[in-house]
């Protein structure tokens, strides 16, 4: 089993290898894995969303996977030869979050923002490993899968 490398600056989150070691070996791969992890403003999330989706409004998170396909599937090195990294790793995608969004919602939610930033990273990585939501079974599944991740962090919706 291989790895799991975040990519960020870790001045915007600094717990970066807790959520790797968090998602190490939820996929069964014999390479490293790899996400990028991008913290902007609202403009700039704002932007995103409506030149690559259309919709012309601030949201929290966007995710931008690499890969299609690949739910709950094993991933290995020779399947993919023109995704690999420089540095080996397979590349999964990027997700990009407007931290203050993730504030406002935490109040919102009334949990602390520590608690709403992980869950959109790990919602973002769902994303980039095939999860989705558009139906109530997959919402359900990918739930699922979320809670798991920060539960290994201990993080729980309190």
């Amino acid at each position: 089993m291989s790895g799991f490398a975040i990519d960020c600056d870790e001045n915007e989150f600094a717990n970066a290898r807790a959520l790797e070691n968090a998602l190490d070996g939820f996929v069964e791969t014999d390479v490293p894995l790899a996400v990028e992890f991008l913290f902007v403003d609202e403009t700039e999330i704002q932007r995103l969303n409506k030149e690559l989706r259309g919709v012309d409004k601030i949201t929290d998170v966007l995710s931008f996977p690499t890969l299609d396909h690949i739910k709950g599937q094993a991933l290995y090195k020779k399947d993919y030869p023109f995704d690999i990294d420089e540095e080996g790793r397979l590349l999964l995608g990027s997700i990009v979050v407007c931290c203050k969004r993730a504030r406002e919602q935490a109040e919102e939610y009334g949990h602390s923002y520590e608690r709403e930033l992980h869950y959109l990273l790990v919602h973002g990585v769902m994303h980039c490993l095939g999860y989705d939501h558009e139906t109530d079974e997959e919402r359900a599944e990918m739930r699922e899968k979320e809670e798991f991740v920060l539960s290994k962090l201990g993080i729980t919706r309190s």
